[in-house]
Parts: C-alpha cells; structure tokens; sequence
C-alpha cells in the first residue's frame, strides 16, 4: 500500500512543528516515532476495553499518563509538557508492556520545554489510530525515515530504497534462511528482505502462501545489529510496523564486540557505516577478523565474509577504496574475495546517496557457492539510476539498474547451472578470468582495468607505459611558489591550464611560463624531451598533448617518454592512451582530489602494432583534421572515426 496524501501531510506536519526546537533530523524522528507509539498503545488499550478486556498499558501508577489525560484533559501547558516527560522516561519501567516497547522507550527524553510546541505537536499525532492506520504506518514511517537526512555520527546515510530492492532481487533471500544486516540503521534491508520473500510466495490470488508457521520461522530469520541505540530504536519501530510483532535487532558493535561472533547467516545485506572516530581516534577492532586493519571498509567485509554459511550469500556497499587502494589489507581482502567468495561487482555512479554523501560506491555481490565452482567475476556498471545525480534526485528517463540485474542473475544462474558463458555478452558489464584478475598484483576491482587493458585481448602486443626499452614515465613536479626567483628562467613550463578541456590531443610548442634552473631542481621533476607525451593525472584526469619542445611539468602530469623511436610514435601513442581515461579516471583516489600515483599509470598498457600501421593511424587522423578546419560541425565524426580506428587496433 502506498502512502496516502493525507498521511504523508500529517507526518510532514508533526516535522514542522519540531524543527525550530529540535534541529537534528535524526532527533525529530525519534520524537515523533516516541509520540507514535505512545498514541498506538493507548489505542490498543481502547481496542481491548471495546472487546470486553481490560487495558493494560495505562493502568495502576501508568493510568495517569492516558493519552485522553494529555489532550482532552483541560490540563494547562506547563502540566501537559511535565506529565509527558514524566510518562516517556518512566515507561521503560512499565512491568506489563513488551519487551519491544521496553527497547523503544529506552532512555528516552523531551529536548525542548516549549508547552505550546508541545500542544501542537500532540495535536497533530492525536489524529493518528491504530486500529485505522495500521496498514498504511509502515510507508508511513519509511517516509519518515526518508527525511533524516544528516548523516549519523557513525557515518551512516540512508540507503535509497531502489539501490536496496536492486540488492535484494540480486541477493534472492528465500523463505527459509537467515537473514542478516551487521549494521542495519532503520533495517531497511532487512523489510526489503521479507517483502521480497512474501512476494516470491504469493498464489494466484497475489496472497501470500506460507503457512503460520512458515511466517513465523520468517520473522524469527531476520535479524540486525547496529552500534547505536538510536538507530536500533528506529529499526524495532519500522520492522513492527511492518508486522514484526518480535523483531530481532541488537544494539551491538560489529567491529569491537565478539559476543555473537559464532553466528551465521544464509544471507548477509548491508551498507555499513565507513567512518574514521571523531577526535583522532582509532578502531580497536577484537582479533578474530582475518585481515589486520583498522579501517573499517575493510573491517565489515571482512567481517561479512566470515559469518556467511558455506553456501551463504551477499550483497554489500562498499566505498570506492575497497576496489583499488593499494594498501595492503585492501589487497589482501581482494585476494581473498577473489579467490573465495566474490560473484560479481556492481559499480554506481557517484551521486547515488546525495544529498546525504556524494562518495563513490560500487557493490559486492558475494556467493560462496558460485565462487567455488568459477573461474570469472561479472563486472556490471550502472550509469543511472533512474534519478540525476544532483542534490534533489530528480527523476530521469534513464534507469539502468533493470537490465543490470537481469543481466547478473542470467550470469549467476549459467554459472550455478554449469552453462556456458561463451556466447554471454552483457551490454552493460564485462566477464574477466580470474586468472587475469590474479596477474594484477594489487587485484584491482575495477572493471574498466580490464576492459581497456586486453580483456578482449588484442592480437597486437601490449606494452606497459614504462616498458624498458620503449617507454619510460615521468612524474611532474612543482617548486615552492612562495620562492619567486624560481620563476621566469629558461626552462619551458607547463600546468593544467595549458591543455584545453576541449582539445583532443593539445600540440604544445610554446608555454606561457619558464622556471630556473634551480627551481627545475627543487621541484624534483625532470626535463621531458621534446616529442613524449604528457598526460594530466590529478584534478581532470585525462587531458593529453604532445610536447614539440623540451619542457617541464608540474606535479599534475605523468609524461611518458619514448626512448626507442622505431617502436612507437608520439602521435599514436597519444591516441592510445585517450582510450585508456577512463580507466585513469577509475583509479584515480584522494579525498580532496582525485589523482592516479605513478606505479598504477605506469603499469596501464597499450597495444603497440608495428610502426607503419601507427603512422596509418595517424594519417587517417591528420586527414580528418584537414577535412574539418572550415567546419566545426564535423567535430563529432572526426572523433568518431578516429574512436573506432584505436578501437580496431585495441580489438585486434
């Protein structure tokens, strides 16, 4: 069932009024899921005086709290706003209330004295009935929990609830199997989880099929963590309005804690907070994680990883470090993925969680079963989403996520079937041995490693950019600016500025800008021969020119020099290399910019045909060039027709 207007209006409402008292959205939403539940008790109380039974939340000493006493009692504002913060920080000692409501009210509070606010607030939540809006308090409160936008202290941030029914549909959790999320914020996984398998169920009258007990060995599979009490909070609320009479969700520390470290799960799901502790403090993660690390992405894979059953399987957010850092715990886990339990990697396009986080993600679909049986790992990019990647989300045209998950689930069932993956060619994705992931020593995860570096291998060789004997990388470099008598001497400089966005390869033969000598020294860069090709690698990645002059770089650039002349041209290696950005742009890392360190540059190869096919290539663009110097128009079949002629020197 939808969310109705009417409702929606309501809770918008009970918003409004607390925002000028209660700033924090995380806050506003406890305090109305707080009200909520303490209105829905006093109306079950009702429902069962008009059955004939008694009430049995306010009673005895907790008669006094009755919601009617609050609203319709006549009592003054300073009495009502004392009577409610009375009632809420003293039912968690309620003898006859369930152990669930018990969690609920769990230190709980009113932040604020304002009597009218107040008034207002439990006038709007007045309208609210249990027995009435039952069906329609679970979409209500997912609206409510779509509004928390600030990101949590521990680093979470909503996940978009389409990025989670993709994960679902992939993952196919199933009626009777253990469900878990190590860090579950509102436990929205975990009721995508058990929608997906009601769904899965239904008979041809759409109801569905399972049995009272079968529904109840359901919800006794589904289960979550999380460290903070607050979010443990919201996830008891939203799993009970969705039915869960007895949820089972813990306040407990994934990554400290080793009390329920013996647990298993068929099916693990998560997008677990990735943070660093505030006040320059570190994790002290206990010892029974595999990989030693503090970090921790690296920590809740890990972790993921292990409490899997031996046919267990997975769907994890993970930030873009987990795919390529270097470090050696990341490599580590690679390899252990790789090698044990990793299906397929999904990459989503930067902007997936705004307004909350612009960090780039992709997701791990893990599947114990399927890794031992296979020699490949899916590689899948989603593009979009179905939404612009600015901050309001708009809806677009576009929505890949459809296709993509056809497209895994045909790749996971061939492989679970014994079928062959020979005539399997996702439009959107990309299957790579193994064995070529392995031949990587830092067992890269991005896809576009291996698309551009011979996948679909070339029939010509493949030459690394730092391939002795052929070519050689340079790093750039830049001297203190603050020492002006570096600057204007006799050595030809270049920066960023000097390749325009919109060039395709740059021809440099002058710079705007010399430094000394000396200034040439303190920076550590070199001297690059005339004729090498110079490549940004920070900031725009990608931008490419051929220098016709000796020059020197600064530190945004990596240069590639060619030292055997009758193996390589500049102009064709230039070319080359412009189908080689987006990998670039994929390994790229850094947190204030992006930039690709040298070792990774220099290990990116290109196919290196003989000498005379290189000059055909050029001269197949030189004459392009010629045919578009009176008409820009013709820009976009120029780059078009030199595109699919790298494209059939890279194909072979």
């Amino acid at each position: 069932m939808m969310l109705d207007h009417d409702t929606k209006r309501r809770i918008d409402s009970a918003r409004d009024i607390l925002v000028g008292k209660v700033p924090d959205p995380k806050s506003q939403v406890e305090q109305i899921t707080i009200a909520l539940i303490y209105k829905f008790m006093d109306d079950m109380d009702g429902m069962s005086e008009s059955m004939g039974g008694k009430r049995g939340f306010f009673t005895g000493s907790f008669e006094k709290y009755g919601w009617n006493r609050l609203v319709r009692s006549g009592l003054g504002g300073h009495e009502t706003l004392n009577l409610y913060a009375d009632a809420v920080s003293q039912m968690p000692e309620h003898p006859n209330i369930p152990r669930l409501f018990t969690e609920i009210f769990k230190d709980t509070y009113l932040p604020y004295r304002d009597p009218e606010t107040l008034r207002q607030f439990l006038r709007v939540i007045d309208w609210f009935d249990y027995s009435r809006d039952y069906e329609r308090l679970g979409d209500a409160f997912e609206h409510l929990l779509s509004i928390m936008g600030s990101q949590g202290d521990a680093g979470q941030f909503r996940t978009p609830r389409h990025i989670i029914d993709f994960i679902v549909g992939i993952v196919d959790p199933r009626k009777d199997e253990t469900v878990l999320d190590p860090a579950c914020g509102t436990a929205g996984f975990l009721i995508s989880a058990y929608k997906h398998i009601l769904d899965a169920a239904r008979n041809e009258h759409g109801h569905p099929d399972l049995s009272p007990y079968e529904l109840e060995a359901l919800v006794r599979n589904i289960r979550g963590y999380d460290i903070s009490p607050g979010m443990v909070r919201l996830s008891l609320v939203n799993l009970y309005l969705h039915k869960f009479q007895d949820p089972h969700i813990a306040e407990y520390d994934t990554l400290t804690s080793d009390d329920r470290w013996d647990e298993r799960a068929n099916v693990i799901l998560a997008n677990p907070p990735f943070f660093s502790p505030k006040g320059g403090g570190v994790i002290q993660p206990h010892s029974r994680f595999q990989i030693r690390s503090r970090r921790t992405e690296v920590l809740f894979v890990d972790y993921i990883m292990q409490h899997l059953t031996g046919s267990g399987r997975a769907g994890v957010i993970v930030p873009e470090g987990i795919i390529f850092q270097s470090q050696n715990a990341h490599r580590s886990l690679r390899e252990n993925l790789v090698d044990n339990y990793l299906a397929a990697v999904v990459s989503l396009p930067a902007g997936v969680f705004n307004p909350y986080s612009g960090v780039k993600t992709s997701i791990l679909i893990l599947d114990r079963a399927v890794a031992r049986i296979s020699d490949t790992v899916g590689f899948f990019r989603v593009e979009s989403d179905g939404f612009d990647l600015g901050a309001q989300r708009r809806p677009v045209d576009r929505d890949d996520l459809p296709e993509v998950q056809s497209q895994i689930c045909e790749y996971l069932d061939r492989l679970r079937s014994g079928r062959s993956l020979d005539d399997f060619e996702p439009s959107l994705g990309l299957v790579v041995s193994k064995d070529k992931i392995r031949q990587d020593p830092d067992f890269n995860l991005s896809m576009e490693r291996y698309r551009e570096s011979g996948v679909h291998a070339s029939s010509y060789p493949m030459a690394e950019l730092d391939r002795k004997g052929i070519f050689t990388v340079l790093s750039g470099g830049t001297p203190k600016s603050s020492v002006k008598e570096y600057w204007d001497g006799d050595v030809p400089w270049i920066t960023l500025a000097d390749l325009p966005a919109d060039d395709f390869i740059t021809e440099i033969t002058s710079t705007k800008r010399t430094i000394t000598e000396e200034g040439l020294r303190t920076s550590a860069a070199k001297m690059i021969p005339a004729n090498s090709v110079v490549v940004s690698s920070r900031a725009t990645i990608g931008r490419i020119g051929i220098n016709r002059i000796p020059l020197a770089t600064n530190q945004g650039f990596k240069n590639v020099v060619i030292e055997d002349s009758s193996r390589a041209m500049p102009e064709y290696v230039a070319l080359a290399i412009t189908k080689l950005v987006p990998t670039m742009q994929a390994l790229g890392s850094g947190s204030t910019y992006k930039e690709i360190i040298k070792s990774r540059f220099s290990r990116l190869q290109i196919p290196l045909p003989p000498l005379d096919e290189q000059r055909a290539l050029v001269a197949e663009l030189q004459a392009e060039q010629e045919l578009v110097e009176g008409s820009r128009s013709l820009v976009d079949r120029m780059e078009g027709k030199v595109s699919a002629a790298v494209g059939r020197i890279w194909e072979g």
